[in-house]
């Protein structure tokens, strides 16, 4: 409760300091990187994390836009659970692990369903293509193709990105800050 009350404080001190407050739904497969990108962003730091049972919320002040972002776990038992998150959703973080080249696919299926959904069909989306810092990661080019990005009507970018130092991060959440405020 601590945490949804910290979450309406900082969208209220958001509005009044003059900020545009947008809701972001952080999604992705489990091991994708999402709570370390999430903390990453929050507090400037890796932090030691455990596989998401249920959601964390933080809100997030990047360039005089506050972002509330729900991070889902994103086991296969949580996924049929991502609609409850849907509404209001302006927009989406898809969180992808580059270097799982055998779970593409599976993602995929996970950001097509998604976007199929009536609450997420005009969303801005966000694809951060994480752990580029590992050998085998597909560049972010590859993995738009494998993805299916550019057959989406949604307005998207993917960018690559290494949550655990931070390469990446902040230009994404520039093209979403200037896409959201273009909508």
């Amino acid at each position: 409760m601590g945490g949804y009350l910290s979450v309406q404080l900082g969208t209220v001190w958001a509005k009044l300091a003059g900020k545009k407050d947008y809701r972001i739904l952080m999604l992705g497969l489990d091991a994708a990187g999402k709570t370390t990108l999430l903390y990453k962003l929050k507090l400037g730091e890796v932090q030691n994390t455990i596989p998401t049972i249920g959601f964390n919320v933080e809100q997030v002040e990047y360039c005089n836009i506050s972002f509330t972002v729900w991070d889902v776990g994103g086991q296969d038992k949580l996924r049929m659970l991502w609609r409850h998150y849907y509404n209001g959703v302006e927009g989406l973080i898809f969180v992808v692990d580059s270097n799982d080249i055998q779970r593409i696919d599976l993602a995929k299926d996970e950001l097509t369903r998604l976007l199929a959904a009536d609450e997420l069909l005009n969303c801005t989306l966000l694809v951060f293509a994480n752990k580029q810092d590992l050998p085998k990661a597909l560049d972010a080019q590859t993995l738009s193709g494998r993805l299916g990005l550019s057959a989406l009507s949604n307005v998207w970018y993917i960018q690559p990105c290494c949550a655990s130092d931070g390469t990446g991060l902040y230009e994404g959440l520039d093209w979403l800050s200037s896409a959201l405020a273009k909508r």
